[in-house]
């Protein structure tokens, strides 16, 4: 069966190829989704991994330093849907005074 791996704290310069050579020695890596920023580009640290026999992976690799990071490995969790629409809700306090009656 597949398994859905959170592969966190990584170094932001571990490559796709890297995480997969890494993971390939407990098994066959179907997949790996490196995770990047949408306004920079740039890798975020994690990434995840879809492979079979996915336990003792996470028994060996998770803690262990690669790139010179402890990962962190974990079965992961299905995402919380979050509302849609308006302007991303929350409590931002409101100071009134919106410059009316500013000299």
């Amino acid at each position: 069966m597949v398994k859905k791996l959170y592969v966190g704290n990584l170094n932001f310069k571990t490559t796709e190829d890297e995480v997969r050579s890494l993971f390939a020695a407990y098994g066959e890596v179907q997949s790996v989704n490196m995770i990047m920023d949408r306004d920079t580009g740039r890798p975020r640290g994690f990434c995840f991994v879809e492979m079979e026999n996915a336990d003792a992976a996470i028994s060996e690799l998770n803690g262990k330093d690669f790139g010179g990071r402890a990962l962190t490995v974990n079965e992961a969790r299905a995402r919380e849907e979050r509302p849609r629409g308006g302007f991303g809700g929350g409590n931002r306090g409101d100071r009134g005074d919106r410059g009316h009656g500013r000299y």
